[in-house]
């Protein structure tokens, strides 16, 4: 399939989801999840910018965005915990 189809169907499917419109339901989850993976992703960063001082990294991937976004502060010092009684 080239671009120009692929390109088009999106359009289409973007302009028919307008028209018909979405179902709220499964949309207040996706955004509600990823708001809270956004902040998770927060939470770890600015732990590696303070925690850069001591020696405390943790790694910014799914799964510990995950970890940090659903379970919020509690989350973050399970991984802090993790990384400094485990690894």
């Amino acid at each position: 399939m080239s671009s120009t189809v692929v390109i088009s169907i999106m359009i289409a499917l973007i302009v028919l989801l307008l028209v018909v419109g979405a179902p709220v339901k499964p949309m207040r989850f996706i955004g509600q999840g990823t708001v809270k993976l956004g902040i998770g992703i927060l939470f770890l960063f600015f732990l590696n910018v303070f925690g850069g001082a001591i020696g405390l990294h943790i790694p910014i991937n799914l799964f510990t965005v995950i970890v940090s976004g659903f379970l919020g502060i509690f989350g973050l010092a399970s991984l802090t915990a993790i990384h400094l009684f485990l690894i």
